[in-house]
């Protein structure tokens, strides 16, 4: 989506603050004990009180509000019975469907302090992106975030996923371009003025590959190494994007 009308980047930005506030509330929810499952039933509930609809359960096949990733959960965790524990990773992608805008992001916490190697994992994932996303900008390619991902991740140790990929979004939940979490500077498809986008990547303490869960959707870990998963909802601008999704000031221990 590249936005071209004032009114349909006042429902964007209208639909992110809403999408952010539903996330940090559901931040305040994580704690030992608590499970998957009931974090997803309270984004059902925020949804309803906010009047928008989850825009995970408008893709065919997918019966959740969120996705809840845990430890060698990469990407795309069914939200389970489980009750998180201590030390646990848990990441939660969320976004809604607000007047015929969608949005999308995530991000990761640990359950109590973290031990100095999920600590490093933590912090390389957030860095990978948000030195990503500023990289996004007219003049930039896909593939000017992508290197950007993948050499921070590199540099500490540990790889990006190359199979699943930050978007475009808007009208649509995945638009084009796709943004890989690796590349070459200087390569793949311009960046525009306007331009919607999501950032993403998961930062995995593990080989660049994964194994589908049998319930057809988690993405895990070949090895069993954790992982970490952040996203941002950005607009491409000329001399720096701006973040709609704004959660630079969160922290990542609950």
């Amino acid at each position: 989506m590249i936005i071209t009308k004032p009114k349909e980047e006042k429902i964007l930005r209208e639909a992110a603050e809403i999408s952010v506030k539903i996330l940090s509330q559901l931040r305040d929810e994580i704690r030992e004990g608590v499970t998957g499952l009931d974090i997803d039933r309270q984004a059902g509930f925020l949804c309803k009180k906010y009047g928008v609809k989850p825009a995970f359960k408008r893709v065919k096949g997918y019966n959740y509000n969120t996705c809840i990733s845990v430890n060698d959960v990469a990407v795309h965790g069914i939200p389970k019975d489980i009750p998180f524990k201590k030390g646990d990773l848990v990441s939660i992608d969320f976004g809604i469907y607000y007047k015929k805008i969608y949005t999308d992001h995530c991000w990761t916490w640990s359950i109590g302090q973290p031990n100095k190697e999920n600590a490093k994992l933590l912090k390389a994932g957030r860095d990978a992106v948000e030195n990503a996303v500023k990289k996004a900008v007219v003049g930039n390619r896909v593939g000017d975030l992508g290197y950007e991902m993948e050499k921070v991740a590199n540099e500490n140790g540990y790889n990006t996923l190359r199979m699943f990929v930050g978007h475009g979004i808007g009208h649509i939940l995945h638009d084009e371009p796709e943004i890989y979490a690796y590349g070459n500077k200087s390569t793949g498809k311009p960046l525009e003025d306007g331009m919607v986008i999501c950032v993403e990547c998961q930062v995995v303490d593990d080989i660049s590959d994964i194994e589908i869960d049998e319930d057809g959707w988690s993405a895990k870990t070949v090895n069993g190494g954790n992982s970490v998963m952040f996203e941002y909802m950005v607009i491409v601008r000329d001399k720096k994007p701006e973040i709609l999704t704004d959660t630079l000031d969160w922290e990542t221990t609950v």
